[in-house]
């Protein structure tokens, strides 16, 4: 084995058609072949080795220009690149090329979510150790006080485990904006019913230092060379 070789899910992320941990599900359902042979989720690619995905060729597949967007998602779209889900964001956004999203928001949820063709970047910014900051403003079902605003700042015991400490701040009186380096599933949710509320409106604002914008729901834009740039040196 060559020592320029590379995981079999880096090699299939590398070519643009979805991220790492994707590529391990494909690779889990025998939907991928070294050499003739159905591969197994640790195998590895060396220079020359033919790679073929779903009965296609990907091994002298030209690497794609790699895109990286933002994306606005309206209430009701699923994060899912599942096609047999009628909601998901792929088809909703309906994009000329293969993207996935990095992350996701309930389906109930809006707000910024970052999509790309570029597995590798998946994989940096979802690392747990990164402590990327999300921002959020949230909506409740009735008026808040300092002690909610407290009691959201620390750790709040969901899933088994303790939230990491977040800041907090109190906007309106059923309003606050909240910023977390978690992406516990459904998080913020969770924390507000531990303190006795009911979340109603939940805006995802802000991912490390790409922010919403002007963006309106459903709408899309490329990411700046600016913010592609420090995305790529606050994940290297």
């Amino acid at each position: 084995m060559s020592d320029d070789s590379i995981s079999l899910n880096k090699f299939i992320s590398s070519k643009g058609l979805c991220s790492r941990r994707e590529a391990d599900k494909l690779i889990d359902q025998g939907r991928a072949m070294i050499n003739g042979k159905v591969a197994k989720k640790g195998n590895r690619v060396s220079p020359g080795d033919e790679v073929i995905l779903d009965g296609e060729l990907i091994s002298k597949k030209k690497k794609k220009k790699r895109v990286y967007i933002k994306f606005h998602k309206p209430p009701g779209v699923t994060c899912t690149t599942d096609g047999k889900d009628k909601s998901n964001i792929i088809d909703y956004i309906n994009f000329k090329e293969r993207i996935f999203p990095i992350g996701r928001l309930d389906k109930s949820s809006t707000g910024l979510i970052l999509l790309t063709s570029d597995g590798d970047i998946v994989n940096k910014i979802l690392r747990k150790e990164n402590k990327h900051e999300k921002e959020y403003i949230v909506g409740v079902n009735r008026p808040i006080n300092s002690t909610f605003i407290q009691k959201m700042s620390k750790p709040i015991p969901i899933l088994g485990t303790k939230t990491l400490p977040g800041k907090v701040i109190q906007l309106k009186s059923t309003l606050f904006k909240i910023v977390l380096t978690q992406g516990l599933n459904r998080q913020i949710r969770r924390m507000c019913e531990h303190c006795g509320y009911k979340v109603t409106t939940l805006k995802r604002v802000r991912i490390m230092h790409i922010t919403l914008g002007a963006l309106k729901p459903g709408e899309w834009a490329y990411l700046t060379e600016e913010e592609l740039e420090t995305l790529n040196k606050s994940t290297s």
